[in-house]
């Protein structure tokens, strides 16, 4: 891709690789998506429902609070039953740490410095050594220690970067390298900076996050400015959206994050117009409904919908599927690029739903054959 189109190449960062259980987090592994439950942990059939939605939206990795003794106590139930990584989110009881690690959490998200003495940290590594967990260290503006707002007057990139050295140094002090690290604020600035600066001052795998950063439409401009920026730049190996909206979303957004700067693929792409009077159908209610009737879809491939003949031929040449608006209700679909045949209105979301199912199944296959061809061992020479 480089040598053909530069100008779409990102360089990621260099950094250490760790393992959240069986998922690489850092060097040239994928960017994770993850996310957090918001139900009661201690509930845990409802924990457990509402992770299955998270894992068939996408999620690697999903974080789950541990407040309390029976989060903890219900934390094995549902770790057994996820089938992606689980973290515990654990702030200032350490014996949480403990009781999570020994119930399956393949990561701890902590603040060394919040959790108390040093024979405290000691017994939270040892945990997670004996454990195989490994442990998020999650600074956030919000949460700053005491010295370090006397010291720089306020949350500042240089105070964030500062406490998150610190944690990284009470984890090595105790030979413990298996962390990956995170510098939140709900300020873009101010978090984009904090990431900068990190990325410049440690190797290891970075957690990005704009946190709080406000409800579906809100929180998802903002994480994408500062998130997109640092991503851009190479920065970044794993990421949650913190959005006030249910799980699924956030993953669904971390999704698409990734896939407009080509770092991830999973879905359909959807290339959409705004429409206008232009239109040959309804374009909005269209992209609605395809993109509702499309998430069962895993296969990376790409859908243009676009309502006229002034824009869509060029963007129907660069996807998979395209369609068209013609008149009187008839539609032309592109296939690879290709004009191909029309649909009539009454038929047109049917018909590329099973376009797309047909041409997900046709990628499936090719790549499933290719697999199998890798596997066959070449002839021996005569």
């Amino acid at each position: 891709m480089s040598s053909i189109r530069p100008w779409r190449t990102i360089e990621r960062r260099q950094s250490r690789q760790i393992m959240v259980g069986s998922v690489p987090v850092g060097g040239d592994a994928p960017i994770t998506v993850q996310t957090m439950t918001n139900t009661l942990t201690s509930d845990a059939k409802a924990t457990i429902d509402q992770i299955r939605r998270c894992e068939e939206a996408g999620a690697d990795l999903i974080r789950v609070s541990c407040p309390d003794v029976e989060s903890t106590a219900a934390f094995k139930e549902i770790a057994r039953a996820a089938t992606v990584p689980l973290i515990a989110d654990i702030h200032f009881h350490y014996k949480r740490a403990l009781e999570a690690a020994d119930a399956g959490a393949a990561c701890l998200r902590i603040n060394p410095g919040n959790i108390g003495s040093d024979e405290r940290v000691a017994e939270v590594v040892r945990a997670a050594k004996a454990n195989g967990c490994a442990i998020r260290i999650g600074v956030n503006a919000g949460s700053l220690e005491k010295d370090l707002l006397e010291k720089y007057g306020e949350p500042c990139p240089e105070a964030l970067v500062e406490s998150a050295l610190d944690h990284i140094k009470l984890l090595q002090d105790h030979d413990f390298h298996d962390y990956k690290v995170a510098v939140k604020a709900s300020d873009v600035f101010l978090a984009v900076a904090a990431y900068q600066g990190l990325a410049d001052a440690t190797d290891c795998p970075l957690h990005l996050g704009i946190t709080e950063a406000g409800g579906l439409i809100g929180g998802t401009v903002k994480s994408s400015i500062g998130m997109g920026n640092l991503l851009w730049a190479g920065i970044g190996d794993t990421l949650r959206v913190s959005l006030s909206a249910e799980p699924e979303e956030e993953v669904r957004v971390g999704f698409e994050m990734l896939k407009a700067l080509g770092l991830r693929t999973r879905g359909v792409r959807v290339v959409s117009c705004p429409s206008c009077a232009r239109q040959g159908f309804d374009v909005i209610r269209t992209v609605e409904a395809l993109e509702d009737r499309l998430q069962h879809i895993k296969t990376p491939l790409s859908l243009s919908v676009l309502g006229c003949v002034v824009n869509g031929p060029g963007e129907a040449r660069e996807t998979d599927i395209g369609l068209t608006g013609g008149g009187n209700g008839k539609h032309m679909v592109y296939l690879s690029g290709l004009t191909d045949h029309t649909v009539e209105d009454a038929d047109m979301l049917d018909h590329i739903v099973k376009l797309v199912e047909a041409k997900a199944a046709e990628i499936e296959a090719a790549d499933d054959a290719a697999k199998d061809a890798a596997k066959v061992p070449a002839e021996p020479a005569e």
